[in-house]
């Protein structure tokens, strides 16, 4: 998987090639990162990215023809290919089907705005925009290494175990159950130390279905479950019941 990237700050992106499961991606060609500084496109001597807003107010925004050109670059050397993403409020709220639908995407350039935004024609020129959730921070380069690091982890070979994408959080639509290691001096489920392994699955479906309710039942009002997901669930609730019965109130 191939990522463009559009920047005014492209030395926050060096730390990629050294970070963990993704450095070692890079190193490897299965992931390639190219990144363009927006002020190389701009055709003054001060390189100049920005301006001051008309109509007024505060800050500065981000001048559409050093982007558009950057981007005209992209075009040439990904001969089309690349799927254009801007980093800004108004766009669809990154989870982690998106993330599975974007990963199926061989190229992506992402747009890191920055001051007060950036200018608006910009957008006509994108296939999308997309935002990582309602807050504010300085620009689109840290949402952009979050959606490399989320895409990337998604690409074939990149991560030794399948099965570990499986179980994380949110990939089933639910959190993750609790995990446990060593010592097993301290507290641990006698379970997880069974070697019964239908017994320590169905303990991680009702852990990881009961952590779902306390901390996001969000997860489970909006989506379907399926049959071995609802059986647990009606069997917790008689766990339950039986603990209600014995508490003294």
């Amino acid at each position: 998987m191939k990522f463009y990237v559009l920047t005014v700050f492209p030395e926050i992106f060096s730390a990629l090639e050294e970070y963990s499961v993704l450095g070692r991606a890079i190193k490897q060609g299965l992931i390639e990162l190219s990144i363009k500084n927006i002020r190389d496109f701009a055709t003054d001597r001060h390189r100049t990215t920005d301006d001051y807003p008309f109509g007024g107010g505060p800050g500065m925004v981000m001048l559409a023809e050093p982007i558009l050109r950057a981007l005209e670059q992209v075009k040439k050397e990904s001969e089309g290919r690349a799927y254009t993403i801007l980093l800004g409020p108004a766009g669809e709220r990154l989870n982690q089907d998106k993330a599975k639908e974007l990963a199926s995407k061989s190229e992506i350039c992402l747009i890191c705005g920055h001051y007060e935004g950036v200018d608006a024609r910009v957008r006509e020129f994108c296939d999308e925009e997309l935002s990582l959730g309602d807050f504010v921070i300085s620009g689109g380069e840290l949402p952009a290494l979050i959606l490399i690091d989320a895409l990337g982890r998604l690409t074939p070979g990149v991560l030794g175990n399948l099965e570990s994408l499986a179980d994380e959080s949110f990939s089933r639509g639910l959190l993750e159950y609790d995990q446990f290691t060593r010592p097993r001096e301290l507290h641990v489920p006698e379970i997880l130390l069974s070697g019964h392994h239908q017994a320590i699955n169905n303990w991680r479906l009702k852990n990881s279905l009961l952590r779902s309710i306390f901390f996001r039942p969000d997860l489970l009002l909006n989506r379907e479950l399926s049959p071995q997901e609802i059986k647990a669930l009606k069997e917790l609730q008689e766990n339950l019941k039986e603990i209600f019965k014995k508490i003294k109130w």
